[in-house]
């Protein structure tokens, strides 16, 4: 027999479709919404995206619109912030530091490669005394912010939600093609970045689901912005910011030096992610994510 119901509401609630398209339908309009909002802060600060004040501004706007639309999802559904993975309990725990060690020191190697194959020089200090410290403290924030939203926009509710109904690896190369085929539209998007993109975004799915939640990947993720832009002074996913410690410069085949884009859009990348790969599948033993308390609808289990 028909049942109206049924085509909304499934054994673990509201059906992952309807989920979705809620979801979707309130953070367009916040996203839109915003536009005014950073436009205005953006003129009252005099600030440009290729600084920390506007990278801080435009993503803690745009998070913050992130974040109301999860957090309305979760209300809805019986779950919280923590069961879309991301649990303020284990904020910059020692995983997350780890994450950022490993981070940094795979692009210093990958970047010592591109200087033995003589197309990068790293060039002469840019900043000195107390602006070093100054600027590397603000880019180390405005870097978090913006991580923690393109994270959590793609690995946030979007690949829970999807994993309750297609399971983890198929809602793993749906987000990560969705956040490579953003990057198309980046400065020298139209190379091998959104690929390299969307390889690197399987392994942070891997590191997600091996430790349970965002917080390994969210320091991968931000040590390596914060290292290519801010320490080195090369481009990452092609924006490249004021105010950093080398002078670093490429000088050789795109394939190599990844152009525009940065050295993540070089094949040398691509072999280091392939690595990172087999690393963490080695080191990080056992699945941890979802939550299998946090799929089931939580408010069956209430009453």
């Amino acid at each position: 027999m028909f049942s109206l119901r049924a085509v909304f509401v499934g054994p673990d609630g509201l059906r992952v479709g309807w989920r979705l398209l809620i979801f979707v339908a309130m953070l367009v309009p916040l996203y839109f919404g915003t536009g005014p909002i950073i436009d205005f802060a953006m003129r009252k600060l005099h600030a440009e995206m290729s600084t920390h004040a506007g990278v801080l501004v435009v993503f803690s706007i745009t998070l913050a619109a992130l974040f109301l639309a999860s957090g309305i999802m979760a209300k809805i559904e019986g779950r919280s912030i923590a069961d879309y993975g991301l649990p303020w309990r284990r904020a910059f725990c020692g995983q997350f530091w780890q994450g950022a060690a490993i981070s940094f020191v795979s692009l210093t190697a990958l970047l010592c490669v591109l200087r033995l194959a003589g197309v990068l020089s790293f060039g002469s200090l840019a900043l000195h005394g107390a602006d070093i410290w100054r600027y590397g403290a603000l880019w180390a924030l405005a870097f978090f912010v913006g991580v923690l939203t393109e994270d959590f926009l793609y690995r946030g509710y979007l690949l829970f939600t999807l994993t309750t109904g297609i399971g983890f690896w198929p809602a793993a190369v749906v987000t990560s093609l969705l956040m490579g085929g953003a990057h198309f539209l980046n400065p020298g998007g139209h190379g091998l970045g959104p690929f390299i993109t969307f390889l690197y975004c399987l392994v942070s799915c891997l590191v997600i689901r091996r430790t349970g939640d965002l917080w390994m990947a969210l320091g991968i993720h931000g040590a390596w912005d914060w290292g290519a832009n801010f320490f080195y002074g090369v481009p990452s996913g092609g924006q490249l910011g004021q105010g950093h410690l080398l002078n670093a410069s490429l000088h050789g085949p795109t394939w190599l030096t990844g152009g525009t884009f940065g050295p993540e859009a070089g094949w040398p990348n691509a072999v280091l992610l392939v690595i990172w790969g087999i690393f963490f599948s080695v080191w990080l033993r056992g699945a941890r994510y979802p939550n299998p308390a946090a799929v089931s609808d939580p408010r069956r289990h209430s009453t």
